[in-house]
């Protein structure tokens, strides 16, 4: 049983990493799905796993993939200010959303994506 944990939990993590770095996000959306169907994490503490596993995953993919002559603070802190509201507004209000919506609301942002990217 203990070997079937640790192939899950490395596996969901290898997952995410491809397809961070392939696609420059993403990583966190298939690691919710991965975390809850390889691991024994309960549903609770998936989001803030996946959360906490992802900020690592996504220093690594900005250091290969940034190129020499991009100016980070420059293109990315107009972005950081909304982006950290929002992180912080959702990280209060999401603790009091069930599990369950949390999911399903993530399956449906999965969906929209897939269709917006297929059309």
């Amino acid at each position: 049983m203990q070997v079937k944990k640790h192939v899950g939990i490395i596996l969901a993590g290898f997952i995410a990493g491809c397809v961070n770095g392939l696609f420059g996000a993403g990583g966190g959306m298939v690691l919710v799905p991965l975390l809850t169907a390889l691991t024994d994490i309960n549903d609770d503490s998936v989001f803030p796993t996946s959360v906490s596993i992802i900020l690592p995953i996504c220093l690594v993919s900005l250091l290969i993939t940034i190129q020499p002559s991009f100016d980070l603070l420059k293109t990315a802190l107009p972005y950081l200010f909304g982006s950290g509201i929002g992180g912080i507004l959702a990280g209060f209000f999401g603790k009091k959303i069930p599990t369950i919506w949390l999911h399903r609301l993530l399956g449906a942002l999965i969906i929209w994506g897939g269709i917006r990217y297929l059309c």
